[in-house]
């Protein structure tokens, strides 16, 4: 069962976590990389690096660093990120490597970094591959890029987190197997725009959004109406919120959002 961890260090990740490190100094991301390099060899994983070759280049100076590792550009590649990792994954398998571990460079001060809604929508697939697959997946977020509203909506999206950063969101959505996404937290008027962004993230990847409420401890008006503000956001498409409890469920139907006009469905 996937769950929220702070990690203290890249010693701590386990297979399947997606990790949001977020990096006080771009000098430290080789040296405090190397252990999770250095036991993609000692469990069999293959590495796969995604990033522009500059803030990569010491992390391909390690000694651990294995001949073997895969480097993806998202400046060259055809297609996106998550659909390299996913043929790297493949690969993997057919040669004969348990998983992929992948180490993701996200920004540094001279790249053209994705617009927000890109992002989460790679963040999500990303999430849902260490989820499906046992991949390992650590995204590493270098300092000159990133304000702290940025990174709120970027932590939103990652189970476990790990280095100096802003205060925590109130709210987490990752992937919960194959049986949609799980919610967890407080989704409030602070938190209610990245709440909103990251559904409408989720919408660019399926039209049919599954939502896992849980371990939901409160949604306002606020973030009730960025739901539906999602859901409408695209054309055809559906939210399903499942296992809300007796006060979301009663706070939805008093806010006249239960009507067929809105393609939100919540239950119990």
């Amino acid at each position: 069962m996937r769950g929220m961890r702070a990690l203290a260090t890249l010693d701590e990740v386990e297979v399947g976590d997606h990790v949001c490190w977020v990096i006080d100094d771009a000098r430290g991301l080789a040296t405090d990389s190397a252990p999770f390099v250095a036991d993609g060899a000692l469990f069999g994983d293959r590495l796969v690096l995604v990033g522009a070759p500059g803030p990569l280049a010491e992390v391909r100076k390690l000694r651990a660093f294995p001949s073997s590792a895969v480097v993806i550009d998202p400046f060259e590649t055809a297609g996106s990120i998550v659909s390299a990792v996913y043929q790297e994954l493949k690969r993997a398998s057919r040669e004969g490597f348990r998983s992929v571990r992948v180490l993701a460079c996200r920004g540094s001060g001279g790249d053209a970094s994705p617009g927000m809604p890109a992002l989460l929508e790679s963040e999500l697939g990303l999430d849902e591959v260490a989820a499906l697959s046992g991949a390992t997946v650590v995204c590493a977020y270098l300092p000159g890029t990133w304000d702290a509203a940025e990174l709120e909506q970027v932590m939103c999206v990652h189970p476990q987190t790990l280095g100096n950063r802003p205060e925590l969101p109130g709210f987490h959505m990752f992937r919960s197997g194959s049986e949609g996404w799980k919610v967890t937290g407080v989704i409030d008027s602070d938190g209610a725009h990245a709440f909103g962004s990251v559904l409408r993230a989720a919408a660019l990847h399926t039209p049919a959004i599954r939502l896992r409420f849980e371990d939901v401890e409160l949604i306002d008006a606020a973030g009730m109406r960025a739901l539906v503000d999602a859901a409408l956001h695209l054309p055809d498409r559906t939210i399903t919120v499942e296992g809300a409890n007796r006060i979301v469920r009663l706070s939805w139907q008093l806010s006249g959002y239960s009507v067929p006009e809105v393609p939100v469905e919540v239950l119990g």
